[in-house]
């Protein structure tokens, strides 16, 4: 089982997305996401803003929308208290309704699909660390990364299928982690932390596209 593309989601979600963020003078990175969001069909949505970027309201509006599209839930991750008053008092001056769901603390979550992280946040690395994507693989999508190397965001031992960074906004930096081939039923790690020297060899079907995930011991 792997993530699934939805052009017809995607486009819907996007749309959407343009007529919620009209009153904003900030275009490109809320649609993105709404679509993509969407378009994978996310069923758990985690956003580890940054209270203090100027784009997190409009964010928050597109990734409600596409959770809106997918049935899904959306869960907004921030530090402690104060980056919540912060958060919740900044989307009410833009006339944004807040997530029914703010974690405070530590964003440990099992099963996450589609992760949207601010690379403002001092602890970018951590959240990282912590999140457990679902079986069938995620979407990554690190912000503020421009002109930053996306590579070094990277943990090491996650498997990567294909990334790329855009100059979008302050910089996106999207990176498509494959699904599971086996391991507990609650999500694989975003990392790995199997001491045993292995390596993840990938493998494309080319007329079918199916992605091929192989462990081979080195």
């Amino acid at each position: 089982m792997k993530l699934l593309w939805s052009p017809e989601t995607a486009s819907k979600a996007f749309i959407d997305t343009i007529k919620s963020c009209e009153n904003f003078e900030e275009f490109g990175v809320a649609e993105l996401l709404s679509a993509m969001a969407a378009g994978w069909n996310a069923k758990l949505i985690l956003h580890a803003c940054s209270p203090a970027a100027a784009s997190s309201a409009v964010t928050t509006i597109g990734l409600a929308v596409a959770a809106r599209h997918t049935g899904g839930r959306y869960v907004c991750a921030v530090v402690d208290e104060r980056a919540k008053s912060e958060y919740v008092k900044n989307l009410q001056e833009a006339g944004v309704s807040s997530p029914t769901e703010v974690i405070v603390g530590e964003a440990e979550m099992i099963g996450v699909d589609f992760v949207v992280l601010d690379c403002k946040r001092k602890d970018f690395g951590r959240v990282l660390r912590l999140v457990k994507v679902s079986e069938k693989g995620a979407i990554l999508v690190c912000k503020s990364t421009w002109p930053r190397d996306f590579e070094k965001l990277i943990p090491k031992g996650t498997r990567v299928v294909r990334s790329v960074s855009l100059p979008v906004g302050q910089g996106l930096s999207i990176i498509h982690i494959g699904s599971s081939n086996g391991g507990a039923g609650n999500g694989g790690a975003m990392i790995s932390t199997s001491k045993s020297r292995s390596r993840w060899t990938m493998h494309v079907d080319e007329r079918s596209g199916e992605e091929h995930v192989y462990r081979e011991r080195i």
